[in-house]
């Protein structure tokens, strides 16, 4: 299949495609050269970009997504360092679950007291210095 079709099947952009393609995350399992030079695309493209997205979907930087790749295809992993891995990519994301929840929280003091500013200011004034007596313990 053309480059376009596989991109509208994904969901993705053919610079995307190209991209994944130049970084060696796709190959000649996935993609040949016609002899008019155009790319065309294999049925594994398809299964190797649903994979590609899937472990984006948790997270994965481009050199986390290439080592994995090539784990799953070489199958040089034993199962209990699969395990391993997947244990600390959940660490990883519960660490940034709680950076997001401590901005979150911020958001919503800011929220709150820029309300109360309209709506209450001494009340607004009271929570600004609980505030600033709470963050120099």
């Amino acid at each position: 299949m053309k480059i376009q079709e596989l991109a509208d099947k994904m969901g993705l952009t053919i610079h995307t495609i190209r991209f994944y393609e130049k970084e060696g995350l796709l190959d000649g399992r996935h993609v040949r050269r016609e002899s008019n030079n155009y790319r065309n695309y294999s049925e594994e493209a398809i299964e190797r970009l649903k994979l590609i997205k899937k472990f984006q979907s948790i997270g994965c930087s481009l050199a986390e997504l290439k080592e994995a790749l090539q784990d799953h295809d070489t199958n040089a992993l034993t199962n209990l360092q699969i395990i391993e891995w997947i244990q600390g990519k959940k660490k990883e994301i519960e660490h940034k679950k709680e950076e997001y929840d401590q901005m979150l929280d911020t958001l919503n003091w800011m929220l709150e007291y820029r309300t109360l500013l309209m709506d209450d200011p001494q009340k607004a004034q009271e929570m600004l210095k609980a505030w600033h007596a709470s963050s120099s313990d």
